[in-house]
């Protein structure tokens, strides 16, 4: 039985991407391999002593769980706070989830019949091998420079997403005011090239490190045009969870 470092587990709503809106019980992973100036959530980056569990969903009334967890405890907290209808999705995000994939693996043999919904960095296409017949949605993020400060091979990206596609996948991409057409450009020729009906989410900075300035409206509506010109499905959608003061 394996063990994961979990950084909180908590119900909430989707601040981004296609599912926006929905409640959702958020497993959050600590680590990342990623060290991205844009992070909101840099808590997350290292390993915790202890995780921060709700004791009811959604009441915001946590106990402090020391770290690490098995794959069977784990188990047992997601499922005593996910009641069904109330959450349409259990979302394991981080951090970077698939770097602890072979908990992840023996989680969801715990939890069948849930809708499961992966948010990843979109650079372990290995470790997503081990867990993609497991999951339903995979929302893969692809690194610009000019907000994260990093970058993931192109090379890594495509084989990721083409795994991805064995499933419900879109891809998001975090654009600053230093984006450059070109390199947003570069994403979605990316993502034609395995599938053009993937969605595309535009998500302009609204939180972020010093230096990262945000992105006019009339440069959003270029690069969503742009966009458009090599996939069918293209959405600006911000980070409402932001703007919702929620964690």
């Amino acid at each position: 039985m394996s063990e994961a470092n979990i950084h909180e587990i908590f119900s909430g709503i989707q601040g981004e991407g296609l599912y926006v809106g929905r409640r959702h019980l958020f497993v959050r992973f600590s680590c990342c391999n990623l060290s991205c100036r844009y992070c909101d959530t840099p808590g997350a980056r290292r390993p915790v002593k202890l995780a921060e569990i709700e004791r009811r969903a959604g009441r915001r009334e946590f106990d402090d769980v020391p770290n690490p967890i098995s794959s069977a405890d784990l188990a047992d907290r997601v499922l005593s706070l996910d009641t069904p209808p109330f959450h349409r999705s259990i979302c394991l995000t981080g951090g970077e989830p698939l770097l602890q994939a072979e908990c992840i693996s023996e989680l969801l043999a715990r939890c069948p019949d849930r809708h499961i919904y992966l948010e990843t960095n979109g650079s372990l296409p290995d470790k997503l091998v081990e867990v993609i017949d497991l999951v339903d949605t995979v929302a893969m993020d692809i690194k610009l420079e000019s907000a994260a400060g990093c970058a993931v091979d192109p090379e890594v990206s495509r084989r990721f997403l083409e795994l991805a596609a064995r499933r419900e996948v879109f891809v998001k991409v975090v654009v600053s005011g230093a984006a450059r057409p070109d390199a947003v450009n570069r994403v979605a020729r990316l993502v034609a090239s395995v599938d053009r009906s993937i969605p595309l989410v535009l998500q302009p900075v609204t939180a972020g490190a010093a230096g990262i300035g945000p992105i006019l409206p009339d440069r959003m509506l270029e690069l969503q045009e742009r966009c458009l010109g090599e996939l069918d499905d293209v959405r600006v959608i911000p980070q409402t969870h932001r703007i919702l003061g929620q964690r």
